[in-house]
């Protein structure tokens, strides 16, 4: 396989600019590798973000913001954007802690899932962001309520740790907005952090480029796929897939792994999560300044399969989540600066599984059994109790399960037939096409999966080069 002038030949072709993509190119290109990011989503100027919820999750969403399980028991979010999740999520950059890697290492048999093998990997990602956690000053109404009722129940809390950068909360900014991209680029997504690194060192990206699928030669991978309504292909001597859980899992699909590849689709994780809300006898403003920064750190908790976190979302949002109708939902919407909100985060522990129906379309069945729907129980008690400690009136569970963090379909391990990529990131059996995002994960581990997504890019870019890379604290100056 060779280029020319219309088709160039690329070192590696990564499909998808998210928390694996973007690193992956950035390490990639500035170790002098001829690097193509191909994006389904558009790429937007921090000015430009969606000033609107409806937008946002039209315009930044896959299915508009919410794709149902099979069963309609989740209602599952994928970003897509240039940037991927980082675009739209909180950025909450949390290491994982060894309860998590001995879970992987007993689903994997890889020695590398360990602390200490991703001690330097978290090291180096971290050198390149800015990490913050919220001063108490900057805290709303809603993170004091949930300190409060922490406190006084007798269970552990810490700030929560963002990756963010002059965020200027005292100035009025609102971090809500962000969950439709920051448009003050305080956030540390792929596109103000290892993304425009990535372009800066010689990557190529092509966004609005939504791929169908790969082909593998003996001397390279051709991709193609539909960009501005015509047909498109690329050209690279790798591919790697990093579009998430659904989008990597269902490219291997539809270029024909899965008859090679037994456990392809298989070992779907998520995060769901389980809103309550609560009414006040004053005004909580939940969806001011910095509404996230917070969060549960009780060993009880972790025993236990699920976190607390104080949250909350727009008037869209909120509205969606609530379960009246009616009178009584405009009744409760018109106090909307009076809600409070706790989530219960529940860690996975019941695979699903991700194929593509008769139209070649993504198909997610992911059932809420007995071990999430306990957790969520107990996670949901701890959170009537802390509204009643701190003189709510009225507590509201919602009846809208939310599916955030989408790991599995294409796990790593050592075994063939039940895991589909090696310690190196290459798909079994084959010699050019590899993964590197959360469908690699073995299976949940009930924290915030971006910062060790990140690491893996790390990693993924020595094992692709077959060198030890160190990673320059920052190369580009921070936006100001």
């Amino acid at each position: 396989m060779s280029g020319s002038p219309t088709h160039p030949l690329y070192d590696v072709i990564i499909v998808g600019t998210g928390a694996g993509g973007a690193p992956l190119a950035c390490h990639l290109a500035e170790a002098g590798q001829r690097v193509l990011l191909l994006e389904a989503g558009r790429s937007w100027r921090a000015d430009q973000y969606p000033d609107n919820e409806q937008d946002a999750s039209l315009r930044l969403m896959w299915g508009g913001g919410l794709e149902p399980s099979k069963d309609g028991a989740l209602a599952l979010l994928r970003a897509k954007v240039a940037g991927g999740g980082t675009v739209v999520n909180q950025a909450l950059l949390d290491r994982f802690d060894e309860d998590a890697f001995e879970a992987w290492r007993q689903q994997s048999g890889l020695a590398e899932h360990s602390s200490q093998h991703f001690q330097r990997y978290y090291q180096l990602t971290e050198s390149a962001l800015a990490l913050e956690s919220i001063a108490r000053s900057d805290w709303n109404e809603n993170a004091r309520l949930y300190v409060e009722g922490f406190e006084q129940l007798g269970y552990g809390w810490s700030p929560l740790r963002r990756g963010q950068a002059h965020c200027n909360v005292a100035d009025g900014n609102d971090c809500v907005r962000c969950l439709g991209g920051c448009p003050r680029q305080a956030k540390q997504s792929m596109t103000v952090t290892f993304l425009p690194r990535a372009l800066a060192a010689g990557a190529v990206m092509e966004a609005n480029c939504e791929i169908a699928g790969l082909v593998e030669g003996g001397q390279g991978v051709t991709v193609y796929g539909r960009q501005g309504g015509r047909n498109v292909t690329f050209h690279g001597r790798r591919c790697v897939l990093a579009a998430g859980a659904l989008g990597s899992t269902a490219l291997l699909l539809k270029s024909g792994y899965g008859s090679q590849l037994p456990a392809l689709g298989h070992h779907f994780y998520c995060h769901p999560q389980f809103v309550s809300l609560a009414l006040y006898d004053r005004n909580i403003d939940a969806h001011k300044g910095s509404f996230q920064a917070v969060k549960s750190e009780e060993p009880r908790f972790r025993a236990a399969g699920f976190k607390l976190e104080n949250v909350f979302a727009g008037p869209l949002g909120v509205a969606f989540l609530l379960p009246q109708i009616g009178a009584r939902h405009q009744q409760v919407m018109q106090r909307f600066r009076q809600l409070a909100c706790i989530e219960v985060a529940v860690r996975d522990v019941t695979p699903g599984r991700i194929s593509l129906d008769r139209r070649g379309r993504i198909s997610v069945d992911k059932p809420l059994a007995a071990p999430e729907l306990t957790r969520a129980k107990a996670g949901r008690q701890v959170i009537h109790d802390i509204y009643r400690q701190t003189g709510a009136e009225e507590v509201i569970d919602s009846p809208t399960n939310i599916g955030l963090h989408l790991m599995g379909g294409c796990v790593m391990g050592t075994d063939p037939r039940r895991s589909v990529v090696d310690v190196g990131f290459r798909v079994h059996g084959s010699r050019r096409v590899h993964v590197v995002d959360g469908s690699v994960f073995p299976n949940a581990p009930g924290i915030n999966p971006s910062l060790t997504i990140m690491a893996m890019a790390h990693q993924a870019a020595e094992a692709l080069l077959g060198q030890t890379l160190s990673l320059p604290t920052l190369v580009t100056e921070r936006a100001s």
